[in-house]
């Protein structure tokens, strides 16, 4: 199973067309947004596209005897994070838990794909390296940026990974 992240990038739109790729693969996919997310793209959108339920950090966890997140951290083949924020990977370097894909990124043992999507300054930060860094000391894998033209209209480097580079990610890490 694939556990899609999308964090509150203008590049969350295209987690659409991942997940639905990730689905041709003959995958399942359980989508997570954060709530940021949500102002770019419809959890209905992905419910869709992935064929199951959305968690999301707006809507109240369900009582049941085992709580989401740590189901979904338990069943995940890999957990990609396609678009991560600067703000995210801050979340994730820290180990802070404030919503559920930050608290599934804490609990899976299984890899963690991060493909980052921001404007190239905060790209280029000392603090985004620092985390970025840490987070690959730590066994995470980047996919990206790549550079082009910025939604912010600056040009270099932050635009979101191709989502081809980002399937032959997912593929890479399920190999054996």
């Amino acid at each position: 199973m694939i556990v899609l992240g999308v964090s509150g990038s203008i590049a969350a739109y295209k987690a659409a067309e991942i997940a639905s790729q990730l689905v041709k693969l003959d995958l399942e996919v359980r989508v997570v947004m954060t709530s940021a997310a949500e102002r770019f793209i419809t959890p209905l959108t992905l419910q869709t596209l992935s064929r199951n339920e959305v968690v999301r950090a707006s809507i109240p966890e369900q009582a049941h005897w085992k709580p989401v997140h740590i189901d979904l951290a338990d069943r995940a083949n890999i957990l990609l994070i396609a678009p991560a924020t600067a703000n995210l990977i801050a979340e994730l370097a820290l180990g802070l838990a404030g919503h559920p894909l930050a608290e599934i990124a804490l609990a899976t043992r299984a890899p963690i794909l991060i493909a980052p999507a921001m404007n190239g300054n905060m790209w280029l930060h000392p603090a985004t390296k620092n985390n970025v860094h840490l987070l690959q000391s730590r066994g995470a894998r980047f996919i990206g940026p790549a550079e082009g033209q910025l939604a912010c209209g600056y040009e270099g480097s932050g635009r979101l990974a191709e989502i081809p580079d980002i399937l032959a990610a997912v593929q890479s890490a399920l190999s054996p």
